[in-house]
């Protein structure tokens, strides 16, 4: 890994990882199998997070199964095992110290900026300004890192 820490990479995949796994642990209803309470939360911390598009819908795989033939329910639940795939592929991608992990990463990182900024001013809290403070400075980590391998290159 060029100049950029192993243990930051890995720390950021780890997280990313835990995102696409609470997509599917909420998309499948698990956390409702656990507890009611885990439930609401695992719903709190998606919404929070900006993590599934589609996180009014908690169940959506279980609901797929009993509405195969929902046409919006198949657009939703695509959209979730898309996430979760994509953070699944970055954070293999960062915990291997490859550069398109570091791409995949400003890119997915970058397209919430916008929005987590518009939160933090439209609703002024310390959630809102740390979710976008901390989003800014992983993707910032990031593309140094990018600046830093093709300099090395």
């Amino acid at each position: 890994m060029a100049k950029q820490g192993a243990l930051g990479l890995k720390g950021i995949a780890l997280f990313e990882a835990a995102k696409g796994l609470l997509v599917i642990v909420a998309g499948l209803g698990l956390a409702e199998l656990l507890h009611r309470d885990a439930q609401a939360l695992a719903e709190a911390i998606i919404q929070r997070l900006h993590v599934n598009p589609a996180s009014r819908y908690p169940t959506i795989f279980l609901s797929l199964l009993a509405h195969p033939d929902n046409a919006r329910l198949w657009a939703i639940g695509g959209s979730a095992a898309v996430y979760a795939l994509m953070r699944f592929a970055e954070a293999y991608g960062l915990w291997r110290g490859l550069a398109w992990g570091n791409w995949l990463g400003v890119w997915s990182g970058g397209i919430y900026i916008p929005l987590e900024l518009y939160e933090a001013f439209v609703h002024p809290s310390w959630l809102h300004g740390g979710l976008a403070v901390a989003n800014l400075l992983v993707v910032l980590y990031l593309a140094r890192g990018l600046i830093a391998r093709r300099v090395a290159a």
